[in-house]
């Protein structure tokens, strides 16, 4: 079978939604809500469709497709600058030390403080793979195409990049941490806070949320040790993000209190790496295993295939330059497997 990533369109809704409904809550980007995704296609197209390199608050919806049956079988997003149109609020954890001369002692305390630090950063977020196609690399491919939409894209995206990654959820589909803090001002479950987040946006947070500092302490121990851990599922992303360049800095989400994870985005390992090129061959038999990308905006496409890079040339493998759906001549960037 063949994959290859695309700007998702208006058709795909339904699988959007399919798979959606599979994520299991806490998946703000992907919320199983028909109006709230066909929203989104329309902002990906709108921003698909913009020729203009200013960095503007956008979002690209990526899709994966496979090519013989036509389905979509994961999703991915680009975000150009969070918490321009809307505050994008984090928590961060940051340290207190204070001394006493009479006792003699010095307490450091640990607290929780709401800021908008992260405003103007690119994110990557909304990855979702059918649990059916987590084989053969498809996530690898889904995450690393979106760093070569940014290599080609670069002046669309910001000089910082974050990545959310979904906090613990337990066996009920809450949240320790949630239910610690946000539950007891908003009067709302964890899901309903997550499902309105996801659908009307955060102002309510704004609105509601105490401003001044939680301290650690003061929370119960439920909630206490699953601060910036990352769900179970989540593992592998994170591995993964590791590997990129990204680190926690001490930032985690409002609502689940998993990590966030941040890099410079020309340090992000597969933007620093992303080789470009003009395709010299395009039936390279036996090559490099690399990730190679072509098209700009809606033409955009990412594959698995073979390459042979000389300086600025580079020869790829047929299939792959079939489903780029480019020839000799031709721009390219790739980054080895």
């Amino acid at each position: 079978m063949s994959f290859v990533i695309r700007p998702a369109l208006a058709d795909d809704l339904q699988h959007l939604y399919e798979m959606a409904k599979l994520t299991g809550g806490g998946f703000t980007n992907l919320p199983p809500d028909r109006a709230s995704l066909t929203g989104k296609l329309e902002g990906s197209n709108a921003a698909f469709s913009r020729q203009g390199d200013d960095i503007q608050p956008e979002t690209f919806v990526l899709a994966l497709e496979n090519t013989e049956t036509r389905d979509v079988r994961g999703t991915c997003q680009v975000f150009t600058a969070v918490g321009r149109q809307y505050p994008f609020y984090s928590y961060r954890i940051n340290t207190l030390t204070q001394y006493s001369q009479e006792l003699d002692r010095t307490v450091t305390a640990e607290l929780l403080s709401l800021v908008n630090d992260l405003g103007g950063t690119s994110e990557v977020g909304g990855l979702f793979l059918h649990p059916g196609e987590r084989a053969g690399g498809l996530g690898l491919l889904l995450a690393r195409s979106r760093y070569l939409f940014i290599a080609a894209h670069r002046e669309r995206f910001g000089d910082r990049i974050l990545a959310e990654l979904r906090g613990i959820i337990d066996e009920r589909g809450g949240s320790p941490f949630w239910d610690a803090i946000g539950g007891k001002f908003f009067g709302m479950s964890f899901q309903e806070a997550d499902e309105f987040n996801a659908i009307n946006g955060n102002q309510f947070i704004a609105d509601l949320m105490p401003k001044h500092p939680v301290y650690i302490a003061m929370l119960g121990e439920e909630a206490k040790k699953v601060i910036g851990l990352p769900h179970p599922s989540g593992r592998a992303a994170m591995r993964m993000l590791e590997n990129e360049g990204f680190s926690y800095q001490g930032y985690v989400d409002i609502f689940d209190g998993g990590p966030t994870m941040l890099a410079e985005t020309d340090k992000v390992r597969s933007i620093a790496d992303a080789h470009r090129g003009t395709v010299s061959d395009a039936a390279l038999g036996k090559g490099e295993k690399a990730l190679i990308a072509a098209g700009r905006l809606k033409d955009f496409r990412c594959c698995y295939g073979a390459r042979e890079i000389d300086s600025e040339a580079v020869r790829i493998d047929a299939q792959a330059a079939e489903l780029l759906r480019i020839g000799e001549g031709e721009t390219v960037w790739s980054i080895a497997r």
